[in-house]
């Protein structure tokens, strides 16, 4: 059996008909950059996600950078955050001009761990940017408690957790902003790059908007300067297509990995350790890592017998070779470091089957029968 880790031909074809007319209409439009597509976009996300404005970008990178420069983030400030993300955590902190501090995470649910949060806090501190891994957000409540408490922004890294909730609440009401990415395998993609910034903070928001194009209001003058980053038409038709689906592809995925924790924990116990929803969560799932011994041993094995998986991430951000001059080293976030070497991502996806996922956990138990 062949199963990919991820799959969106079906989902296509389910929408296509639909996708098609939309695509069109933007081309006989000819209105190609912030248009109508994107101002529905933005409202409808915002509305989804209990906030304000929603600014739409080119990218899930750029959302993170722009929030945090509209946030008032400047050469020479620190910005606080976890070492185990995507590249994009880090790599905008420093395009905002500020310095990433890394802290170590929770082992549990592989977020930023609070309790390292205040040790960690400098005069030069300026925010912190919590990543939701995997579709499950960070302890935002405490977070923001320390954030309030030393006057620090909430920038949340929410590219893999629309649609996640904390204690009810989404991970666009905590903190100053949020941001997301449609990268197409994101839980809500485009078919290609785009992102956005959700925020009830109208300054921030505002800013935001500016910074997009260039850092011009009005056109053609420029008081900051900005980027060419902006959500096109084309990217916004697709994502309004998708958008009303989303719950429902949300539910489908809880629904698969409740499979996977059943089907492992029967047959494996102990020997692979399954994702934890942590209590007053809502995990949408973009991925479901589970952390095993013999990771690389496995993957091999999974790989021969057709089953794709993905090693999110295998090098924390702090011992990344871009990263050296900051002076970490091997050691110095220990967590994280252990679970670069544990963390396999199975297949997920709305459409995913429960016999792939049988075939999948019966490969996990043959590989350590062996």
């Amino acid at each position: 059996m062949k199963i990919p880790m991820l799959d969106l031909s079906e989902q296509y074809q389910t929408l296509k008909n639909e996708m098609l007319t939309a695509l069109d209409q933007v081309m006989s439009s000819s209105h190609f950059i912030l248009g109508d597509n994107v101002k529905k976009l933005e409202a409808d996300v915002a509305a989804y996600s209990h906030v304000q404005h929603g600014i739409g970008v080119a990218n899930g990178s750029d959302a993170i950078h722009i929030a945090l420069q509209a946030a008032g983030v400047k050469s020479g400030d620190e910005v606080i955050t976890t070492p185990f993300t995507f590249f994009a955590t880090g790599g905008s902190i420093v395009r905002a001009g500020a310095t990433p501090v890394y802290i170590d995470i929770d082992p549990v649910t592989f977020n930023l761990d609070p309790k390292k949060i205040e040790a960690a806090i400098t005069e030069k501190t300026k925010a912190i940017i919590p990543v939701h891994l995997y579709g499950q957000t960070a302890d935002m409540e405490e977070i923001c408690a320390i954030a309030d408490k030393h006057q620090l922004a909430v920038i949340g890294d929410a590219a893999q957790a629309i649609g996640a909730k904390h204690k009810g609440k989404t991970v666009a009401e905590y903190g100053t902003a949020a941001t997301y990415s449609f990268f197409p395998t994101k839980n809500l993609g485009a078919y290609g790059d785009a992102g956005m910034v959700v925020t009830n903070d109208d300054q921030v928001a505002e800013n935001s908007r500016v910074i997009r194009v260039h850092g011009s209001k009005p056109k053609y003058y420029h008081h900051v300067l900005g980027y060419n980053s902006r959500l096109d038409e084309m990217q916004a038709a697709v994502l309004n297509v998708k958008f009303p689906h989303l719950d429902k592809w949300s539910e489908l995925r809880r629904e698969r990995a409740a499979i996977y924790t059943h089907l492992l924990n029967e047959q494996l116990g102990d020997l692979v350790k399954t994702p934890v929803e942590k209590e007053g969560n809502y995990h949408v799932f973009h991925q479901y890592t589970i952390r095993v011994e013999k990771r690389d041993e496995l993957q091999a094995f999974l790989k021969e017998q057709g089953v794709q998986t993905m090693i999110y991430y295998p090098l924390p951000l702090h011992v990344q070779p871009v990263f050296k001059d900051l002076g970490y080293k091997e050691g110095d976030m220990p967590e994280s470091e252990k679970a670069a070497k544990e963390a396999l991502s199975l297949p997920m996806f709305p459409e995913l089957k429960q016999e792939q996922q049988e075939y999948v956990v019966a490969k996990i138990a043959e590989f350590f029968k062996k």
